[in-house]
């Protein structure tokens, strides 16, 4: 979930303190890329290490005094014939707020020094093992120091091995203690890359591939890197580089070595630069229960009273106020009746269209987007389990994935041991972005601008394909289910498109002129719109309609089927659901419960009942099931609701407010 880096010079190495000057915040900044939120390094030293970790993006802490002048003092501190070197993190928040120092990386517990990538999805449970240590710190890393300081009695080597066993989820770790002459390196799902130079004097690791290449052509350890080969690590793998002369101890963490210790040395002095713990940010506030809103419950018996008088059609349960609808004698819609069912090109197509491409030597050979969502766990399970590839998991976090998704996704990565490559948006910059256009949009209602909300995720489509061109990969799997089509999005903005596109998230050349026609004539009538947003918005359009897109979806070969996903899922990776919902779906999107209540609301129908008339038409659910999963699922999820807006800065009941008063497609009392 976050960028973990490193660089050691030791004796007699050429690299020099002011070398390590241009060194830090180049490796600093190519790990960027995965978080955002918070940044921070460690220096080494003969005698000492220097924590230095602000909440901000790397780029904004490099700029500041305080790093310039902890760096300063580093390179005017010089002794012959020492090791230094730093350690470094690019955090994206999972646990713990970010406005609270000690949840920052590097964390610093029991004189050892921890960078951590990853979510502990059993963190809770650990602590209850670890009774005679106090819990001091919210970040989930915290855990894993304590249970290696728990088992310091057999030595640090097997303190670590045990420890990291005992991890549940995808987990990647640097480990130095203040009196161990070695830094330790593992990772559960292969999120770890080092290289050795030609002489053996300079190691450097990072969590992506990609990102240790660009810094190893880096003009002041280019010549020393050049030919080298960059290693990933992967569980059971794990290193421990000695810091004297970086000898490589690898090791089994399923069988540990007992003939191996490693040198203890006088404690180095630990210096962490702390700044004054800042109260959580707003966002980070606990929602209200459900029960707060009770008082919207009699408004939402009307609207459901209003919704169940609208006609709907005989075969499935698209209503009257669907955009474009039109029935028959029969009472049969014509999405009905222009209906193809889905025919899977079949698993032996698939196999055929990835033969070539399938790496035999262990190399990733596709690109497997993952969004913490059901329907991308079980193709990121099936492509590496049932067809056998060498997946590398992709997210694209904007600050909408929720802590829910994270640890699904955290277990099905950490289970399968695929790497997994997140791409971390400024995610301050995402929210501020949000807020600005959810407020616009309360100024003046309209289903057909609803979309701006989600209008940050649309660069998911730029970045996979960056990533493809990165890794040299020919391709990418998408998970998207063919049955969750939600083109009445675009219709609420008088756009009849096609409801049997074969590619997904694209519209015709025309189409795309008139929605972009629409969203110019709303700005002008919505000047609230004209703000910092227009560019974020801009390329949402170029990465979701203009990239071309090249990629195989999965279950136009297979056949998605809601029971199988869950029968998979939740016994074989304890894959976590939402206690505020019975279904599976959506419950990973932080938009979704907002969206859609604005939705059934307004238009009297949800993305929930666009999908079930899908299974009806596929014959997977009888219209009277589907009917009554819709009534449940189109049910307020208020606590959702809060968190979404909690974390965007907005008020959620003056927002129910504006949103009940709004327009409808429906005859409404009152």
């Amino acid at each position: 979930m976050c960028g973990i880096f490193g660089f050691v010079a030791t004796t007699p190495s050429l690299i020099t303190r002011p070398d390590l000057g241009h060194l830090i915040p180049k490796l600093l900044l190519l790990s960027e890329s995965r978080g955002k939120d918070a940044a921070g390094v460690a220096l080494i030293e003969p005698h000492r290490l220097t924590i230095l970790k602000r909440p901000l993006r790397a780029k904004a802490m490099i700029a500041r005094p305080d790093y310039q002048r902890l760096l300063r003092e580093f390179v005017n501190r010089k002794v012959a014939g020492e090791t230094i070197g730093f350690m470094g993190h690019a955090r994206m928040v999972t646990n713990g707020t970010e406005q609270d120092h000690a949840n920052n990386q590097p964390v610093l517990k029991h004189e050892m020094i921890c960078l951590h990538n990853g979510i502990i999805v059993n963190d809770a449970a650990l602590w209850n093992d670890i009774p005679t240590i106090q819990r001091a710190y919210e970040v989930d890393t915290e855990a894993f120091l304590s249970l290696v300081q728990q088992g310091r009695d057999r030595g640090l080597l097997h303190a670590f091995t045990n420890a990291f066993n005992r991890l549940q989820g995808a987990n990647t770790v640097a480990l130095l203690s203040a009196d161990h002459d070695a830094i330790l390196l593992t990772s559960s799902n292969g999120s770890l890359y080092f290289s050795l130079s030609a002489s053996g004097h300079e190691l450097a690791f990072a969590s992506e591939k990609y990102i240790l290449e660009q810094f190893l052509r880096h003009p002041k350890i280019q010549a020393i890197f050049a030919g080298q080969a960059i290693q990933q690590i992967l569980a059971p793998q794990a290193y421990a580089f000695t810091l004297s002369d970086l000898t490589p101890i690898s090791f089994d963490l399923n069988h540990p070595p007992h003939n191996v210790s490693l040198a203890v040395i006088p404690p180095r002095v630990i210096e962490d630069r702390v700044i004054q713990h800042r109260k959580p940010a707003p966002s980070e506030a606990a929602p209200r229960p459900a029960s707060s809103w009770a008082k919207n419950d009699l408004f939402m018996q009307n609207v459901k009273t209003a919704v169940g008088r609208l006609r709907r059609c005989s075969r499935c349960l698209l209503p009257e106020s669907f955009p474009f609808i039109r029935y028959d004698e029969q009472g049969v819609c014509n999405y009905c009746r222009n209906y193809n069912p889905l025919a899977a090109r079949g698993r032996d197509t698939l196999e055929k269209l990835v033969a070539p491409h399938r790496s035999s030597s262990g190399c990733p050979d596709c690109l497997v987007p993952i969004s913490g969502g059901r329907d991308s766990s079980y193709g990121l399970h099936y492509v590496k389990q049932e067809l056998g590839l060498n997946p590398v998991a992709y997210t694209y976090d904007w600050g909408m994935v929720t802590d829910l998704a994270r640890r699904n996704i955290s277990r099905m990565c950490g289970a399968l041991g695929i790497e997994h490559i997140l791409v971390s948006a400024d995610i301050r910059k995402k929210l501020d972005n949000i807020r600005k256009n959810v407020a616009a949009w309360l100024k003046k209602p309209d289903l057909g601008t609803v979309p701006l909300f989600m209008a940050g995720d649309k660069q998911f489509f730029y970045y996979a394909a960056m990533l493809k061109r990165q890794m040299k990969l020919n391709t990418v799997f998408f998970n998207f289910n063919p049955l969750e089509r939600t083109d009445f999005k675009v219709g609420f903005c008088g756009i009849d498109e096609n409801y049997q596109k074969e590619i997904y998230y694209e519209l015709t050349g025309l189409n795309k002129i008139r929605l972009a026609f629409y969203y110019g004539r709303q700005f002008v009538q919505n000047p609230a719109f004209l703000n910092a947003t227009l560019f974020d918005s801009a390329f949402a359009f170029f990465s979701y309609y203009l990239i071309p897109k090249s990629y195989l979806t999965l279950y136009d070969f297979i056949s998605w089927n809601e029971s199988i996903v869950a029968d998979v899922l939740i016994p074989q990776y304890d894959w976590e659901t939402s206690p505020d919902t019975r279904t599976t779906w959506r419950i990973g999107d932080g938009t979704a419960a907002f969206y859609n209540y604005i939705y059934y609301v307004m238009a009297g129908f949800s993305e929930n009942d666009t999908l079930r008339s899908n299974q009806i038409r596929e014959g997977m659910l009888p219209r009277e099931k589907a009917l009554a999963l819709v009534e449940d699922e189109n049910e307020p999820r208020y606590e959702a609701m809060a968190w979404y807006c909690n974390r965007i800065g907005i008020d959620l009941d003056e927002a129910i407010r504006i949103i009940n008063a709004a327009p409808k497609r429906y005859s409404f009392p009152g």
